[in-house]
């Protein structure tokens, strides 16, 4: 999933961006992609737990392997990416997108597997707050990495004695995949038209991730209950969310869509809990609204810090470059 700019942080989620920038709708007109928005952030997060349930089956790699290879087909069929006329600075951006995409997917699922959904989710979401943080360099960031901070403080009760400390690296390293998506998938949605760049990517990150399932899982991946629950993640995980974002965001402003996805933390603690019978203790829950509050905190200063350089853009006349 894709943003329109690299320091919008959860936005990172998804290649919608690619679609372009949209113009600002009024306030009733917004309603129909906000709930796009958060139909797709729905979906991928009870895609997750539907992978978590199928884990015992395929193991970690096996589900990313199974996500991956359907969604890069489903795509590819799809799109229909055209192959030719591309540089090769095209096709190493490409290639980054993939293996950025195809490490955030293993690094995400070997997490999960091993700590609850929500707080995997908000370790994650930290990689492209960070990014955020880094990209504006205002001093009114630091308060949303300190939020950030106390956020996680919180979920690790001090020292993360009630997390895996394993699936705790995973998350963390799963987010700073998704930093990288971030800026990969941005440079290829300027590059490729369309959807054809996130096609190809997906191509590259199954490439990347089969191999590491088929030793992990081996003949387990081709039975049929296997194969058709695999399927049904990749649906929710990839493929629907994709589209509805893509759909969401020919109407919605990136800035709108970049906060809606700042929820993606309280939307897996909410899967985690229906579907995987997760629960959390109230310092978890406060964790997780820290961090929310702080990604948005961290989209709404780089918003700002948008619309007050377009004013000043707007105040130089094109044809002499001085103040009107």
């Amino acid at each position: 999933m894709t943003t329109p700019s690299a320091a919008t942080p959860p936005a990172a989620s998804g290649t919608a961006a690619d679609a372009g920038p949209a113009a600002a709708p009024g306030r009733r007109g917004s309603l129909g992609p906000v709930g796009l928005v958060l139909a797709g952030g729905i979906s991928v997060q009870f895609g997750a737990a539907l992978a978590v349930n199928l884990m015992p089956r395929a193991g970690a790699l096996g589900v990313v392997t199974l996500r991956l290879a359907m969604a890069a087909v489903l795509m590819i069929v799809v799109c229909r990416p055209r192959l030719r006329g591309h540089s090769r600075a095209d096709w190493g951006t490409v290639l980054a997108f993939g293996l950025a995409m195809g490490a955030m997917n293993g690094m995400f699922y070997q997490a999960v597997s091993r700590i609850p959904l929500g707080p995997a989710v908000t370790l994650e979401v930290l990689g492209p707050l960070a990014l955020s943080v880094l990209a504006s360099r205002r001093a009114v960031n630091l308060v949303w990495a300190a939020l950030a901070l106390a956020g996680v403080f919180l979920l690790g009760g001090g020292g993360f004695e009630g997390l895996d400390p394993a699936g705790v690296a995973f998350a963390l390293g799963a987010g700073a995949m998704w930093a990288a998506y971030i800026v990969f998938s941005a440079r290829t949605g300027r590059r490729f038209p369309q959807a054809d760049g996130l096609a190809l990517a997906l191509v590259v990150a199954a490439v990347l991730i089969t191999p590491l399932g088929i030793a992990e899982s081996g003949s387990k991946l081709l039975v049929p209950t296997t194969l058709g629950l695999g399927a049904a993640v990749a649906c929710l995980s990839s493929v629907l969310p994709y589209t509805l974002e893509l759909l969401a965001l020919r109407r919605l402003p990136a800035s709108t869509f970049a906060i809606l996805m700042s929820l993606e933390p309280a939307l897996a603690a909410l899967a985690g809990f229906l579907i995987l019978h997760q629960s959390l203790r109230l310092p978890e829950v406060l964790a997780i609204a820290l961090v929310i509050a702080a990604s948005m905190g961290a989209v709404r200063t780089q918003v700002g810090r948008g619309e007050r350089r377009g004013r000043r853009d707007r105040r130089v006349t094109p044809e002499s470059g001085v103040n009107a």
